[in-house]
């Protein structure tokens, strides 16, 4: 290892302790470790602080604007009624409920989809606290179950990059049946459900700090007609800029920035519940890690562990080398919050092992690049730092839960890799 990489997982280490420690504001640690990464000349500013002008963060932080009108509204009154009387009844089956159909949404949006956990969770944060079902055992399970559709419909974009991964290292094919890609998505999927039937008991008792201020505000006006269908166009818009960003180009990650300047100039938000909403901090911490996560991948340590991972597993069974790149690259994918550029740097490696070992890679591309969506276990990217920020949890509690919910997934992902596509 160079000096360099010796520095840069040295500070990543670092904000994991300082992020696990609990002594530090959310969204600070980030922030340091970027400071830390210039003063040490592994980054410049522009590299460190790359967070603040990335395009994913951006497009969230809009969301997140969006999602503070869209709880003015009455549909948002009548869905959080229809989840509050789920929750006031509470009980086991109100819960599976609830995390089922915020699996079904993931099956809307498709996987991961932003516009999808965004909105789950800003729903869940209001829910007020009840002893029979506490909104802290709701914010994660249906948060992860965004990213776990029951019915994997939308696939598209894993699956063209499995594809790509297959054609550019020379492995002779066509396409992959959309069917069988889509029943490996749900062997996991179905995993995922059964761990959370039985990670119930793990989650913890307590309040959540959104609830309280969520439902304060949206009790505190009723919007005119008017107002309330322009939130509704925004949001629309919104969401459709996000979900056809890749056609639209760069305009699609500002859409949802130029939707929430609307709504301040029709003052359905004031300008302070816009700002408090963008620069929230779970925002903060998403940016924060991207300049850690860049540093990483800028001083060949990813590269160089990939690479060490191919060597040592030359002698091993074919399920143990789809296994241990999936973990490898879902690990690495959770640390730098970079899921594409993860699977693009693993799932070519993972191939050229497999194809080396005489092997079919079809079953290995695909579990590298759906793995490296399905980490998850560290809140140090979008979706898991809104869940730990938005619920919360303590780094432990949030751990008992994610961690074997992380190890679940993954091993039955690449078992249901391995045996709808044979090595």
């Amino acid at each position: 290892m160079t000096t360099p990489m010796i520095i840069a997982l040295g500070i990543t280490i670092l904000m994991i302790v300082m992020i696990m420690s609990d002594k530090f504001a959310f969204g600070a640690p980030p922030l340091i470790c970027c400071v830390l990464l210039v003063l040490c000349g592994i980054s410049t500013v522009q590299e460190a602080f790359a967070g603040f002008v990335n395009n994913s963060v951006v497009m969230i932080a809009g969301f997140m604007g969006i999602m503070a009108a869209l709880q003015k509204t009455s549909l948002i009154t009548k869905v959080k009624s229809v989840m509050l009387n789920l929750a006031m009844k509470g009980g086991y089956k109100s819960y599976i409920l609830l995390v089922v159909i915020a699996m079904l949404a993931g099956s809307v949006f498709g996987a991961g989809a932003t516009a999808c956990y965004v909105l789950v969770l800003s729903l869940v944060s209001t829910i007020p606290y009840n002893k029979q079902l506490p909104p802290s055992k709701l914010m994660m399970p249906m948060g992860f179950a965004t990213n776990q559709p029951l019915i994997p419909i939308n696939v598209a974009l894993h699956l063209g990059i499995t594809v790509q991964v297959l054609q550019t290292a020379g492995w002779q094919i066509d396409g992959i049946p959309t069917i069988q890609f889509s029943l490996v998505n749900v062997v996991m999927n179905v995993a995922f459900l059964a761990w959370c039937l039985i990670g119930y008991k793990l989650l913890p008792d307590h309040e959540i700090a959104a609830a309280e201020a969520s439902n304060s505000a949206a009790e505190a006006e009723k919007l005119p007609k008017w107002q309330e269908n322009l939130i509704y166009v925004c949001f629309v818009v919104g969401v459709l800029g996000m979900v056809f960003q890749s056609k639209i180009g760069n305009a699609g990650y500002v859409i949802p920035a130029l939707c929430v300047a609307v709504l301040v100039t029709c003052r359905v938000l004031t300008f302070g519940e816009a700002m408090h909403n963008i620069g929230a901090p779970v925002v903060l911490m998403m940016a924060g890690v991207v300049g850690v996560a860049d540093a990483l991948a800028n001083t060949g340590f990813t590269a160089m562990i990939g690479e060490k991972m191919a060597v040592l597993l030359a002698n091993v069974s074919p399920f143990v080398i789809v296994l241990a790149f999936s973990l490898l690259a879902s690990t690495l994918a959770t640390f730098t919050g970079s899921n594409l550029g993860t699977a693009m740097v693993f799932a070519p490696i993972a191939v050229a092992a497999c194809m080396a070992l005489g092997y079919n890679p079809t079953a290995a591309a695909t579990a590298v690049v759906i793995s490296s969506w399905n980490g998850g276990y560290m809140p140090v990217d979008g979706m898991p730092a809104m869940i730990m920020g938005m619920g919360n949890y303590k780094l432990t509690e949030f751990w008992k839960f994610s961690v074997p919910m992380y190890f679940i997934r993954i091993i039955f992902l690449s078992l249901g890799a391995v045996l709808i596509f044979p090595l």
